[in-house]
């Protein structure tokens, strides 16, 4: 599990956190799987080379399907419409 904030969305940003995941969690090697939303950063093709360089499987929210994760959604609202939260 592993979670960032920046201020703008980013391939670059998505890797860095898969890279940093990895590593911290101590999980090389391991069958992965990363779900995500279906956001540019996500699909990008310098992102889904680094996901098959490191054996990670893609797995994707459904189009058009706001539940499908909706704590994480949950606190994403949170966070984009009160930036000091928390303080």
């Amino acid at each position: 599990m592993g979670w960032e904030v920046w201020e703008t969305e980013q391939a670059k940003h998505a890797e860095t956190l898969v890279k940093k995941a990895l590593m911290n969690e101590k999980i090389q090697g391991a069958p992965l799987v990363l779900h995500s939303d279906n956001g540019s950063p996500m699909k990008a093709e310098t992102f889904q080379r680094l996901l098959e360089k490191l054996g990670i499987q893609r797995s994707y929210s459904r189009p058009r399907v706001s539940n499908d994760h909706p704590y994480s959604e949950a606190i994403f609202r949170t966070l984009k419409y009160k930036p000091n939260y928390p303080h």
